[in-house]
């Protein structure tokens, strides 16, 4: 059995907080499904790689959303899961069969929350209402203005409603007053760009203090003075230090002494967690996450072969990934308001040099992008740099452990 990989989207609500994640399950470097049928071909491969044992892991405690044919529902391959942590996704169905509204009421009946995608306004869906949670709309496809109705008759059942590719800020709030529910695709497409907007002083503040820690060696009077503009950061600094103090007594007199008695790991760490915060406040901690995410898996990654010789900027490289989707504004003009190294720059720019390889390799595989934004595709980029497919797997996982370990929601 070849090894498996996953992918996944965020899944928000109307206050931009993640419900959970669509995982996309991906097969092979050959990208050939194994000798079984097709149609339940995700389902094994799951079971048979007991990837179900790392499924908290990847969502971070969220709900996983996983699609499942008629076939994989009738060979109970969802009873594998615990039916608090997933959401069966209804896929390849063009009209709901009685076989089909049987197996629903099976699984409705068993406790498991149900979601039917690829619905195309038809009123033979409607059997279904009363036994599903949710129902998928793909924006691109369908026109929201003819979903009235629809969305009329679904509220009768308690049956909410997510939108599939969204793409800006104001696609959102105009499917809000349609009546939607969740949303999906807005973090992971191009951000909305607003010509000319600068930067505020708080956010300037978060970028300062981001590029500040990445200096070798860390001047800590200068982290502390950025620090000390801000009360939620001094705060959060202190806490911090309580944390890792724990079952000590320890007297902060300074913030610069709070900041050296953190060490410079801890306090990268720390500033990278609460700067995102702060920049995502506008956004969803999504990003926030999706970032660090990036940044330690980069920086996983660097320790292999060839990218050793970019191992120092991988995380800030990372880490810095999504900010034109926090900030809203072009990569190129926020860059210029950081004293960033030449080589991050042109990867986050450009996608340039050996970093940005390992930038667009990094991002192409946790969000199940077959190519990459610059050229290739990603089987074959891992196979050029001689990453093993299950290795870079296992520090995606990790990287999503410890992101949840962060505990960013109570930041």
């Amino acid at each position: 059995m070849k090894n498996t990989y996953i992918a996944r989207q965020a899944i928000l609500n109307e206050k931009l907080e993640t419900i959970g994640y669509e995982l996309l399950f991906r097969d092979s470097l050959d990208n050939k499904f194994p000798d079984i049928e097709q149609d339940v071909a995700s389902s094994k491969l799951i079971i048979q790689n007991h990837i179900h044992g790392d499924i908290q892991k990847i969502t971070m405690g969220k709900l996983a959303f996983i699609n499942f044919t008629e076939n994989s529902l009738i060979h109970k391959f969802p009873l594998m899961f615990d039916k608090d942590t997933i959401v069966i996704e209804l896929v390849g169905h063009e009209k709901p069969t009685k076989k089909l509204l049987k197996i629903i009421k099976f699984y409705y009946n068993k406790g498991y929350k149900i979601a039917l995608t690829e619905y195309d306004l038809a009123p033979h869906w409607d059997v279904l209402f009363p036994y599903i949670d949710i129902v998928k709309v793909d924006i691109g496809k369908i026109n929201t203005k003819r979903l009235f109705p629809a969305v009329t008759r679904m509220k009768l059942f308690n049956v909410a409603i997510a939108a599939e590719k969204v793409e800006t800020k104001n696609q959102k709030q105009t499917l809000v007053e349609v009546g939607f529910n969740y949303f999906q695709g807005y973090f992971y497409h191009q951000p909305e760009i607003i010509a000319g907007q600068a930067l505020a002083p708080i956010k300037t503040q978060m970028l300062q203090l981001l590029s500040e820690t990445f200096n070798y060696p860390l001047n800590y009077e200068t982290v502390a003075e950025i620090i000390s503009h801000d009360v939620n950061l001094t705060v959060g600094l202190l806490k911090m230090v309580n944390n890792v103090a724990t079952g000590t007594r320890v007297e902060i007199t300074s913030l610069k002494q709070a900041a050296a008695y953190l060490g410079e790991d801890k306090l990268r760490q720390f500033v990278s967690v609460l700067a995102l915060s702060n920049l995502t406040s506008e956004t969803t901690d999504e990003v926030c996450k999706q970032a660090l995410i990036t940044g330690k898996m980069m920086f996983a990654l660097s320790d292999k072969g060839v990218f050793k010789s970019v191992s120092d900027f991988a995380f800030i490289t990372g880490l810095l990934s999504a900010i034109e989707v926090m900030l809203s504004m072009p990569m190129a003009e926020i860059v210029k308001t950081m004293p960033l190294a030449q080589p991050i720059e042109s990867a986050l720019v450009k996608h340039a040099g050996l970093l940005g390889q390992l930038l667009d390799l990094t991002t192409s595989y946790i969000l199940g992008h077959e190519d990459l934004t610059t050229n290739g595709n990603l089987n074959e980029t891992l196979h050029q740099y001689s990453l093993d497919q299950k290795m870079v797997q296992e520090e995606f996982l990790k990287a999503s452990e410890w992101c949840q370990s962060l505990n960013i929601e109570n930041l």
